[in-house]
């Protein structure tokens, strides 16, 4: 297991103090960082947690998977990197049409 951790199902009203608090119970905590809204600053209900082993972590997820925080059942398990966007039919690389069209007769 890698050291960092998704954190998920969190109360909105969470602080990065409060989650390096209660993951420090498992060991050295690295890194929190609670992910929040760009135009309104909440949180978004998930965090990341950075533990200083692979050992730390995988207790950590252990510890906090479904622990009761602010009545609410936490999802913790390691974190996937983020995948590549492709321009292909996933989604990404293709553009909506624009410009001028011909009047089909």
């Amino acid at each position: 297991m890698g050291r960092k951790l998704y954190v998920g199902n969190l109360p909105y009203q969470i602080a990065e103090a409060e989650l390096q608090e209660l993951f420090s119970q498992a060991g050295s905590v690295e890194s929190v960082r609670v992910m929040r809204d760009m135009a309104t600053g909440r949180a978004r209900g998930f965090a990341f947690v950075e533990m200083a082993t692979d050992e730390e972590a995988q207790k950590a997820a252990t510890q906090f998977d479904q622990y009761s925080l602010g009545g609410r059942a936490l999802t913790v398990n390691e974190a996937r990197p983020k995948p590549e966007r492709t321009g292909g039919f996933d989604g990404g690389g293709f553009g909506g049409g624009g410009g001028r069209r011909e009047p089909r007769w």
